[in-house]
C-alpha cells in the first residue's frame, strides 16, 4: 500500500508522538516505522501489547542483520511489535552510533516498506538534513508530511527546505499549533508557504494527550485534542495517497 514519510526541517517538533497518534487512528491497516538515523525512543515511550517494555533490540536493527543480501516486504513483520492498543511497530535505532553500519539499508527498507502489501506504513524520519542517505527511503515515500511550529524561524526554514526538496513524493506540511490560535496558525503558515505544498493542515500541541498517548488508550485520550485533531489529519493524510 502506501508508504508515508513524517519529518520536519528545524529540530523535531513533536513527529513521533505525531506519528503514533496517526497510527492509533488511521483508517486503514498501518505499520509505524522507526526509521530516523539518529536514534528513537520508541521502544523507551510506549508500552508493548502485554503492559511490559518494548524489546529495545528488536526491529531496524535486526532487520538489518538479516537482510544484507536483500530485503524484501515480506521480511518486515518478523521484526515488529505490537505496543499497548494493537499499532504494529517497528522499533528503530537507539543512537545514532547504529546508523554507521545501516548506511546501506536506506533505499532498500523504503522499496520494502512501500512494497509492504496490506498496510500503509508511516515513517518517522525525524529531523531532514543531518543524515542525506535517508533521502533514498524518501524518494520510495507517496507522500512526505512535514512538520513545523507556527514561528518565523521555524517556517523559514520550512521554506528553504521546501524549496531544496527534489522531485519526489508529493508535500504536504502539518502546523504544531497552539489549540488557543489554532486556525489562525495554520492559516498564517499556509498564506505562507503558498503553493509549495499540496495542502497544509494542522495537529493541536497538547501535552496532556501526548502523556496519555504514552500508556492509556481510549477514554480521556479518545476525547483530547491531540486525538481528534490528528483523526482529522489522518483522513487527509490517507485520502491524498492511492490504496492498491
Amino acid at each position: 500500500m502506501a508508504l508515508i514519510v513524517l519529518a520536519a526541517d528545524k529540530g523535531a517538533p513533536g513527529v513521533t508522538t505525531a506519528a503514533t497518534a496517526l497510527g492509533a487512528v488511521w483508517p486503514r491497516a498501518v505499520l509505524l516505522a522507526e526509521c530516523d538515523p539518529a536514534g528513537g525512543d520508541l521502544a523507551y515511550r510506549l508500552p508493548a501489547m502485554d503492559g511490559g517494555m518494548l524489546n529495545p533490540g528488536r526491529g531496524l536493527l535486526t532487520l538489518g542483520a538479516t537482510a544484507r543480501r536483500g530485503l524484501e516486504p515480506a521480511q518486515i513483520h518478523e521484526h515488529t511489535q505490537k505496543i499497548i492498543g494493537g499499532l504494529d511497530v517497528l522499533a528503530g535505532l537507539t543512537h545514532g552510533e547504529q546508523a554507521a553500519g545501516l548506511t546501506w539499508i536506506w533505499g532498500p527498507l523504503g522499496r520494502a516498506l512501500s512494497g509492504l502489501p496490506h498496510a500503509d506504513v508511516l515513517a518517522d524520519c525525524g529531523r531532514l538534513g543531518a543524515h542525506p542517505q535517508v533521502s533514498e527511503l524518501i524518494a520510495e515515500a507517496e507522500l512526505l508530511a512535514l512538520f513545523t511550529r507556527a514561528s518565523l524561524d521555524h517556517v523559514a526554514h520550512l521554506r528553504e527546505r521546501l524549496a531544496l526538496l527534489p522531485k519526489g513524493p508529493q508535500v504536504a506540511v502539518v502546523v504544531i499549533a497552539d489549540p488557543r490560535t489554532y486556525r489562525a496558525s495554520v492559516d498564517e503558515v499556509r498564506r505562507i508557504v503558498g503553493g509549495q505544498a499540496a495542502f497544509v493542515a494542522g495537529l493541536a500541541h497538547d501535552p496532556k494527550g501526548a502523556e496519555l498517548l504514552r500508556g492509556q488508550w481510549g477514554g480521556r485520550l479518545d476525547r483530547s485534542l491531540l486525538i481528534r485533531t490528528a483523526r482529522e489529519l489522518a483522513g487527509r493524510l490517507s485520502s491524498q495517497v492511492r490504496v492498491s
